[in-house]
């Protein structure tokens, strides 16, 4: 059986590469073909747990979504996760192979692309049709030795490449014709044309410019996708701040900490998006503002965020919230950084040794090597016994009286997390808690948001996969993409 393969690259990070692909895999699973998502390498924060027991990129789950398929290592067999400025766990195929810092990582990067080329000839020989894609530029020239993640791949696999750009940004030709001059010549000769992603305007005012860039390239303009307001899809790695629907008098004030390692922020996203709930991001240097509810995300580095967090008077601000009444949802790294202390005594996340936690949960975390990785479901512990879906990847075992009250009854018997004596704190270590509607509701509840309309988040992210499907197939020039995609 014969594979077909298209990669997506971009001029920068955040072109559209993510959004593109997941489009194109919904496109063609819609049209009958069986296709399958990749990213050879991904550095990102925001994970996912697949099918097989081990974790990959948020983006890449989104789009084995889009192709109607559950999330498998493959799509993502090498995925960094930064631990510090010049430090990364590395996962190989769904596993935690070890930390490396920029230059280990740049000497291990032939092994690496020897797990990228076995995903490969698997998901080649399993589907009719694999959407690849880039991460970042492909013209960081201090990258292209042992380049794995975009044309040094793209070349080993013998696949075409078209080329993203954001036009919201400014400078889009320049972006792009740089951007193929500094590639050698059998790269630029794997270029099949390019996308230009995000326009709001008048298209014939562009048109100049599009025939200009296909005469200074040679290469075909495939299309021009419209910006499209308010798409519910998971950010790979950036915490989505892009503008929501008009709220009109929201009854709930939630916020939570942008600390320097968040992690699998898009648990979030819900509340976010929830049309009654006003939500906002706290970044660095902001003081926390009263609120009802504060949101502790999950942190890639949680002693070094539960640092941050003193600096910038979190502390002293969750002891004034819950004086006063308010409520606090602790997310697995948040869960973790309630207790008392966090003792690291292995150095599993920087140097060995122990953190002073904020100490408003009777309990205690001690960083233990081997993550738990795992879909979970189950019941919170909430009036109603409401479903929820998730999972679980972490660092750490969390013991102490304050677990006497769990959060959440898990489907095969097991107890998670804890709510509080004085029903106040809310912490789990299930990622995706407010994903399902009937948990989301309740927590809202629990929060102090009674009689609120159900929100299907699930069911929004479908409908907003087949909205950027109906707008990208509507856009792309579908008889130049032929000789490289099928249906």
């Amino acid at each position: 059986m014969h594979c077909s393969a298209l990669m997506v690259q971009g001029t920068t990070s955040d072109a559209g590469k993510t959004t593109l692909v997941a489009a194109l895999c919904r496109i063609l699973k819609r049209r009958g073909v069986r296709v399958a998502p990749f990213k050879p390498q991904n550095m990102a924060l925001n994970s996912a747990v697949t099918v097989d027991g081990g974790e990959i990129g948020r983006a890449q789950a989104l789009q084995a979504m889009a192709a109607g398929l559950e999330a498998h290592t493959d799509f993502n067999p090498v995925l960094l996760k930064p631990t510090s400025d010049k430090k990364a766990q590395v996962i190989i195929h769904g596993q935690v192979a070890f930390d490396l810092n920029a230059r280990a990582y740049h000497d291990y990067k032939p092994r690496a692309m020897a797990a990228v080329l076995a995903s490969w000839a698997r998901l080649t020989a399993a589907y009719e049709c694999v959407v690849v894609e880039g991460a970042g530029s492909p013209a960081e020239i201090n990258l292209r030795d042992r380049d794995i993640a975009n044309m040094g791949f793209a070349e080993a696999v013998d696949c075409p490449v078209i080329i993203i750009a954001d036009i919201d940004r400014g400078g889009v030709f320049a972006h792009l014709v740089g951007t193929l001059d500094l590639l050698s010549p059998s790269e630029q000769n794997r270029v099949k044309g390019f996308v230009i992603n995000r326009f709001r305007g008048d298209i014939t005012l562009l048109e100049s410019g599009l025939t200009w860039l296909e005469e200074r390239t040679g290469k075909p303009v495939l299309g021009v996708l419209p910006y499209l307001h308010g798409l519910m899809l998971d950010a790979e790695d950036a915490i989505a701040t892009a503008a929501v629907d008009q709220k009109i008098a929201p009854k709930l004030k939630v916020i939570a900490p942008a600390y320097p390692r968040v992690s699998n922020h898009n648990d979030l996203d819900p509340l976010r998006l929830h049309p009654e709930v006003d939500f906002r991001w706290i970044g660095p240097g902001e003081t926390p503002p009263a609120a009802d509810l504060i949101v502790l995300p999950g942190s890639k580095a949680v002693r070094a965020d539960l640092d941050w967090l003193r600096q910038q008077g979190w502390d002293k601000a969750i002891q004034k919230h819950l004086r006063y009444g308010g409520k606090v949802i602790g997310l697995c790294g948040g869960y973790q950084m309630l207790g008392h202390a966090i003792d690291d005594p292995l150095g599993l996340e920087g140097s060995a040794g122990s953190t002073p936690g904020l100490g408003v949960l009777d309990c205690v975390t001690t960083l233990e090597s081997g993550k738990q990785l795992r879909n979970v479901s189950g019941h919170l512990a909430l009036p109603g016994q409401p479903l929820m879906t998730g999972y679980e990847i972490h660092l750490g075992v969390t013991r102490g009286d304050g677990l006497n009250r769990a959060a959440v009854q898990l489907a095969e018997g097991a107890s998670d997390g804890a709510i509080s004596a004085d029903n106040q704190i809310f912490a789990t270590y299930c990622h995706g808690v407010f994903d399902h509607p009937d948990a989301l509701t309740a927590l809202l509840a629990w929060a102090g948001l009674v009689e609120t309309e159900q929100v299907d988040f699930a069911a929004r992210r479908e409908a907003d996969l087949d909205r950027l499907a109906d707008s990208v197939e509507a856009a792309l020039d579908w008889e130049k993409l032929r000789p490289y995609l099928p249906g």
